[in-house]
């Protein structure tokens, strides 16, 4: 009788674990991840995974060292450039451009502000939803199904069934928990990515962060949602956010809402 019962605990354990392990893997359903793939490109020092290409983003790493690395992007008229990592890892860049031929260089400095290009790799997109750019995280907008905003949308959004209701709810959380960080305003440094983690952890940023916290908050509910970097009013450097929700597009400026700029006149220099 004994064995009996500790078998069956045992079993009971397992179905516990079992069940554990469902309710997490659906509560991450709906958060979709970057992913390397078997589809690969080489030039140079630059390798390209563009196997999820048709999910809106390529995923670009060069060789370990010391030196300082930039990627260089063109598609059509539009140029970005963007500090890649020298650990030798995977960074993910979205095509926020839409469908049509991305063009990838990589530079490495030599000295100074002097960088020899070391790779170029071409890549034609064909998204069946432009849409799907905004939907993942980035360099830019960087998280994971575990960091704190992802799983605090999660809580808020659970018992809502419209994007309309789940835009509303990030919205009025975005107003009534953060305050905007003046000491790091005036200290940040140029070319600083913006910094959800931290951010969330004092409920506190300056512009990029805030609004890199609520497009994370919005990506992971389905409701695509982009980084807008430019300036106010043609004087003031600024972020601020645009979401897809139903259909319409719908504009936040997280900065705004808490009283630390006003409205104005919004110039975009780029998104992500």
């Amino acid at each position: 009788m004994r064995r009996e019962a500790d078998w069956r605990k045992v079993l009971l354990q397992c179905v516990s674990l079992a069940l554990l392990f469902v309710l997490i893997s659906f509560s991450f359903a709906d958060v979709l991840m970057p992913s390397t793939g078997k589809q690969t490109k080489k030039n140079g020092g630059l390798v390209i995974d563009y196997s999820h290409m048709d999910d809106g983003y390529v995923m670009v790493k060069s060789a370990k060292g010391k030196k300082k690395l930039k990627v260089r992007v063109v598609m059509g008229k539009e140029t970005l450039t963007y500090d890649l990592n020298n650990d030798g890892d995977y960074e993910v860049f979205p095509l926020q451009y839409g469908n049509g031929k991305y063009t990838f260089t990589l530079y490495k400095n030599v000295s100074g502000k002097k960088y020899s290009e070391e790779g170029k790799v071409s890549l034609t997109a064909k998204m069946p939803d432009e849409l799907s750019a905004f939907l993942y995280p980035n360099q830019y907008v960087d998280y994971n199904e575990k960091t704190a905003a992802v799983l605090e949308a999660e809580k808020l959004c659970k018992d809502m069934s419209t994007e309309k209701e789940k835009y509303k709810a990030i919205c009025n959380y975005m107003k009534s928990h953060f305050a905007y960080d003046y000491i790091k305003s005036v200290s940040v440094k140029a070319g600083q990515l913006p910094q959800i983690d931290d951010a969330w952890k004092k409920h506190m940023g300056i512009c990029q962060d805030l609004s890199a916290i609520m497009v994370a908050m919005l990506r992971t509910q389905g409701i695509p949602a982009r980084l807008m970097i430019g300036t106010l009013n043609a004087t003031t450097y600024h972020a601020w956010v645009t979401a897809v929700v139903d259909g319409k597009e719908e504009f936040f400026d997280p900065t705004a809402a808490l009283n630390a700029v006003s409205n104005g006149s919004y110039t975009v220099e780029r998104y992500y």
